[in-house]
């Protein structure tokens, strides 16, 4: 059962607009017989970016899981505006989270729990609770602190 609504409520969130294409690629694409491949989504906000720097510089690591949640948005919108819904996931397969830090930040996987709670909280357990990558990087896309991309099943 889809928690949508409480979930945005608890995390005093509001669901965006699917953010615009930042190049040449396909942010909602299917594959094999029900598997899709969600392009990262950065902390944007209908199209504001909220976030800027790095973590364990500019950026707490609160800040950073609240960027996560935003990310997972951002991604939830893409499947939303693909599919007219969020009825169609099956499940959540596999997030990787990409966490811009300084070269002594070392709690990417603290980061990647604020998109990981979102998603429990919005689809239970059962669908929402994926494997998972956190991986720190130098830099990411306008100076981002967080990416997220996601796996997922579809139901048929």
């Amino acid at each position: 059962m889809i928690k949508l609504d409480e979930a945005l409520r608890k995390h005093n969130l509001s669901m965006p607009n699917p953010p615009a294409k930042g190049g040449i690629y396909d942010p909602v694409k299917e594959f094999g017989e029900n598997l899709c491949y969600l392009s990262g989504c950065t902390p944007t906000f209908n199209g504001e970016a909220i976030w800027q720097g790095k973590l364990g510089a500019q950026i707490t690591v609160e800040e950073g899981q609240r960027a996560a949640k935003f990310c997972a948005l951002n991604l939830l919108a893409n499947i939303q505006a693909a599919y007219g819904s969020l009825e169609k996931i099956k499940r959540i397969a596999k997030m990787l989270v990409l966490v811009a830090g300084t070269d002594t930040f070392y709690e990417q996987p603290k980061v990647a729990n604020g998109a990981s709670e979102l998603f429990v909280d919005i689809f239970g357990e059962e669908i929402g609770l994926c494997a998972r990558s956190a991986i720190g990087v130098n830099a990411l896309p306008g100076n981002a602190p967080v990416e997220i991309e996601l796996l997922i099943e579809l139901k048929q």
